[in-house]
């Protein structure tokens, strides 16, 4: 058995999360302190990766990266870099598709974080980083968490948008998904189904790690005297 789509999946995954978890808090955070009208108009662009078909991101994307447009045609002759076709090219799939839902997690722990803690570390003559650092992210983190875990979700199993801007080749850009749409396609449903089972496993493990972390933070703190 080839494992090639597992690491890659993994992989893509992985990145995509990377960085759609600090875009995402960065753009929560910002959205959330702006008018009414504006953050109304921001979070309708921010989010509307999440309600359009992946074929129409794909499609997007490729009018935006592709060798003959002007991103993707100043990095191949610039960089000697493709945009598409390639195994890195999903990335971009994924992590335009999972975006949503990091920021409307982030967005969610923001919008229901007590401002008068941060007020009140203000007063104390403490910076705003300091104040995000370790007043705000604390209290917002299990929305956070939330968020990252269910972007990693997404993007492992991100199919539409990742056929249609790095295809399918094995062993190059192979993913879970595209690997069992192949191998069901040519009536390989023993495959498909091995490949179906990987998928639901380290969705599982994923979330029962989450579920593990939140009944640890749920834990009540002894006091430091009796410690």
């Amino acid at each position: 058995m080839d494992w090639y789509p597992l690491f890659n999946s993994l992989r893509i995954a992985a990145v995509s999360t990377a960085l759609i978890f600090f875009l995402g808090i960065l753009a929560a955070y910002y959205v959330v302190r702006m008018p009414r009208l504006v953050k109304g108009v921001l979070d309708v662009v921010l989010t509307l990766p999440l309600v359009l078909p992946p074929t129409v991101v794909g499609y997007f994307l490729l009018r935006l990266l592709g060798p003959k447009r002007p991103i993707g045609l100043w990095f191949l002759e610039t960089f000697s870099l493709r945009l598409t076709m390639v195994w890195y090219a999903a990335i971009f799939a994924s992590a335009v598709v999972a975006f949503p839902l990091m920021y409307r997690t982030a967005r969610g722990a923001f919008e229901s974080f007590d401002v008068n803690l941060a007020y009140a570390a203000r007063t104390l003559g403490r910076s705003n980083a300091w104040v995000f650092w370790r007043v705000q992210m604390p209290c917002c983190r299990q929305g956070i968490l939330a968020g990252a875990v269910l972007s990693f979700a997404r993007a492992l199993g991100e199919y539409g948008a990742t056929a249609m801007i790095a295809g399918y080749t094995p062993g190059k850009t192979a993913t879970i998904s595209t690997t069992v749409y192949q191998l069901w396609r040519t009536g390989d449903d023993g495959g498909a189904m091995r490949w179906v089972l990987v998928n639901l496993a380290i969705s599982a493990v994923v979330l029962l790690a989450v579920n593990m972390l939140e009944r640890r933070d749920r834990r009540p703190r002894r006091p430091a005297a009796e410690r």
